[in-house]
């Protein structure tokens, strides 16, 4: 599976001034989208982190183009795009209903507990549709 979808409903906690979902909360989504992802494909975050592995975030980005609002529907898209021995990356599509909202794009590495960096796990790239 390299592929998920979750909704969202979006909180009023989560709107700016203006009404709109802030942009910082987009990013906050997109974890989820990520972790929900790996979920659905048998993978345990906890356990990895347990293990002394974690995923962190090299690269983030976001195409905002129409706004979200309180109480949208909205279905994320989340993408593996590519995934070595090295990085992990994502893509992102969120919508409400057929409207495209924006798109991000996540690059991942993988570190040990002091933060060096280390070969992602057979078992993840197995799970990610790569050969080891």
């Amino acid at each position: 599976m390299r592929q998920h979808e979750i909704q969202f409903r979006v909180r009023y906690s989560e709107t700016d001034a203006m009404g709109f979902l802030h942009h910082a909360n987009y990013f906050s989504y997109f974890e989820v989208g990520r972790t929900e992802l790996f979920r659905a494909q048998g993978g345990d975050y906890r356990a990895m982190e347990e293990g002394g592995l974690f995923l962190v975030v090299a690269k983030l980005d976001c195409r905002y183009r129409v706004p979200a609002r309180f109480d949208d529907l909205l279905t994320l898209r989340t993408t593996i795009t590519a995934a070595s021995e090295a990085k992990l990356e994502h893509e992102y599509q969120l919508f409400r209903e057929e409207t495209l909202l924006c798109t991000g794009h996540s690059t991942l590495a993988c570190v040990d507990r002091s933060g060096a960096l280390q070969r992602m796990p057979a078992e993840l790239l197995r799970m990610c549709g790569e050969s080891t």
